[in-house]
């Protein structure tokens, strides 16, 4: 846990201005808390692409390659059955279930990807102890910046975020 400071802000072009300016500055901008996308943000506060598609692709096709193996290890050197004279490796047999059960990885991969991306579940976060977080899901914007470590230094940034158009600055556990 560490410590920051909450700026509230009422709209979002403030919120997208105050990153902008705070990046320029050097201030290092932990989070940004809003009722809804802002574009562009993301890419302000150095976001990184969720890697969900990669995981849903190597845990399908690994899944499938797996379910695959199986089947021919079990046909072929297993459990060999002579059917007819048919060949122990006969790949149109295979393929049914191997691409459904690597379809089913796929989206199982997927949603354990998404939730260890975004850190869920979790449920008690400190941000939430703080009473700017209340209308944070509503209709404000809160930008979360890393404290200063001298006095001055923090009361410089408070002066700057409150001309920047901030209405409430309050410090918060995250």
């Amino acid at each position: 846990m560490s410590l920051v400071l909450l700026a509230e802000f009422e709209r979002e072009e403030a919120l997208v201005n105050a990153v902008g300016q705070l990046g320029e500055r050097d201030y290092r901008v932990i989070d940004a808390f809003t009722p809804y996308e802002v574009e562009g943000l993301g890419g302000l506060l150095g976001a990184s692409p969720f890697r969900v598609r990669a995981a849903m692709l190597i845990g399908g096709l690994g899944a499938a390659a797996l379910c695959w193996f199986v089947e021919w290890y079990s046909a072929t050197l297993g459990f060999p059955f002579d059917s007819g004279s048919r060949p122990p490796n006969s790949w149109p047999v295979f393929p049914l279930f191997p691409f459904e059960f690597g379809v089913l990885m796929a989206g199982v991969f997927g949603f354990a990807a998404m939730l260890w991306s975004t850190g869920l579940p979790s449920l008690n976060h400190p941000f939430f102890d703080s009473p700017l977080s209340d209308r944070a899901s509503q209709d404000r914007f809160l930008l979360a910046i890393d404290i200063p470590s001298t006095a001055r230094a923090r009361r410089t940034l408070e002066r700057l975020l409150a001309d920047m158009g901030a209405e409430a600055i309050e410090e918060a556990e995250l």
